[in-house]
């Protein structure tokens, strides 16, 4: 028998002998053909809620045993069997069976397995689809302070980089083009303002997450008297979730999370693209550690950034998870479907992907050595200095606009000579083109002058870079 065929007659007799963990299957008579029930079964992706998909469970067995609508004893034996389901699990004594529709069909038909009608008492007050509302929310309250912590390591990794690397020149480039004198501490600080600001937009995700949808129901909520605040409170959410029908049709916290993924992801390959580049030949202004470099099959002098292509490259895949989301939603009608079940895929893989692609990036870097000498003769020509003469004149009282005339003007007298630098322009050459010139400006115009020169905030000036790293060093509110 092939491959094919044998997994099919194991889901065929799986889904005959599961058809009581079914939770759909008194209405009806006839049952999909295996490679059908696989086709619609989503237990290969929920399986990792199960933890949450048991969490939620005992909260609602409580509050189903407060209220009276169990006995005090079953919802005891619920939250026993419930707790023993979960250790077991935890300890590989017992495997999740993939052969069940999801999850929560497994966790139901063991617990009737085990305790008999008192295991199928579990679900009054409930459909699934509150239930896996809940579950990817409860996974998400659980998951993201983990993301929020990889983010805030590589935070850290940079920052310590830049503290050795306040006055270390190098060229800042705009256009790909070198623009202005910088400190490689200062770039460095760039990168940890665009992850700060991730860090706090996971918090706010955070925030909108903080409400409970159990006890929603399929879309109408639930003549039995409910209550929807204890559940909420057990399991450490704000509040219940307001209206039943928005509960289980929102999907808006997958969407925002998996936006708040590609947004650090983009962050990410950005900052690959500056080390590519830093990489290569034409720069050497980093070098970074075999371990995190490849080599070529085919030519052996090769030193690959390919972790840095990678991450770069894992951005397109965090991107296309979000589109997949947005077509997701946007043409389903507002209540839940079956649709729905293809949300978690795309969610967990965007999860996935930038705590990987984090842990990558902070290697990287924290094993990276960076070439000063070189970044620093980097900024020798281009003519990097020519708004620090600007502005030189602007200090003196002349219009920016005039300023910066003068500036270009001074540019292209230093191009037709075949000079490199404002600085080899004589005294009287400067005064042709303002007579404001004096002898000071030269004192002004070195590169370490014009990075240190910038003290006002979110500057270059060495002192200014260590109070951004300060204040980047602690976690926005």
């Amino acid at each position: 028998m092939g491959r094919r065929k044998r997994r099919q007659a194991k889901l065929r007799a799986a889904s005959v002998s599961k058809t009581g963990n079914v939770l759909w299957a008194g209405r009806l008579t006839d049952k999909p053909e295996a490679e059908a029930f696989a086709f619609q079964a989503s237990i290969n992706i929920d399986k990792r809620l199960v933890f949450e998909d048991i969490e939620g469970s005992r909260a609602h067995a409580a509050m189903l045993g407060k209220q009276g609508i169990l006995s005090a004893e079953t919802a005891a034996a619920l939250d026993a069997e419930l707790a023993n389901i979960a250790a077991e699990i935890k300890t590989g004594k017992l495997t999740i069976d993939e052969t069940v529709e999801d999850i929560h069909s497994f966790i139901e038909g063991i617990l009737t397995e085990r305790i008999g009608d008192a295991g199928r008492s579990v679900h009054a007050g409930r459909s699934r689809n509150d239930q896996v509302a809940l579950d990817i929310r409860l996974y998400l309250k659980h998951r993201v302070p983990e993301i929020q912590a990889g983010i805030d390591a590589v935070v850290n990794t940079l920052l310590d980089i830049a503290e050795q690397h306040t006055e270390s020149i190098m060229p800042g480039y705009t256009h790909l083009q070198r623009a202005q004198c910088v400190t490689l501490g200062f770039h460095l600080c760039a990168w940890a303002c665009a992850l700060r600001r991730d860090w706090k937009r996971f918090s706010g995700a955070l925030e909108r997450i903080d409400e409970c949808p159990l006890g929603a129901g399929a879309l109408a909520a639930s003549s039995l008297p409910l209550d929807r605040e204890a559940t909420a409170a057990a399991l450490g959410f704000s509040r219940p979730t307001l209206n039943a029908m928005d509960s289980v049709a929102d999907r808006d916290f997958a969407l925002e999370i998996a936006a708040d993924c590609a947004i650090v992801q983009t962050h990410l390959s950005r900052f690959c693209e500056d080390i590519a580049i830093w990489a290569s030949e034409e720069f050497k202004f980093i070098d970074l550690a075999e371990a995190w470099s490849t080599g070529s099959s085919i030519m052996p002098q090769k030193k690959n950034p390919d972790f840095a292509e990678l991450i770069r490259g894992k951005a397109g895949r965090s991107a296309g998870n979000l589109v997949t989301l947005f077509t997701l939603l946007k043409g389903l009608p507002y209540a839940y479907n079956k649709d729905l079940q293809e949300d978690k895929e795309a969610l967990f893989d965007s999860l996935d992907t930038v705590d990987m692609c984090l842990r990558m990036f902070r290697g990287m870097m924290a094993g990276a050595g960076f070439n000063t000498e070189r970044m620093g003769a980097a900024t020798s020509g281009g003519f990097l200095e020519a708004t620090d003469a600007a502005e030189y004149l602007v200090r003196k009282g002349v219009p920016f606009r005039s300023a910066h005339e003068a500036a270009a003007l001074i540019v292209r007298d230093c191009v037709a000579a075949g000079q490199t630098s404002i600085s080899c322009r004589s005294l009287d050459e400067l005064k042709k083109r303002s007579a404001l010139f004096e002898e000071d400006v030269y004192a002004l115009l070195s590169p370490a002058a014009c990075a240190s020169a910038r003290t006002s905030a979110g500057g270059t000036a060495p002192a200014e870079v260590r109070r951004q790293i300060a204040i980047l060093r602690t976690k926005p509110a």
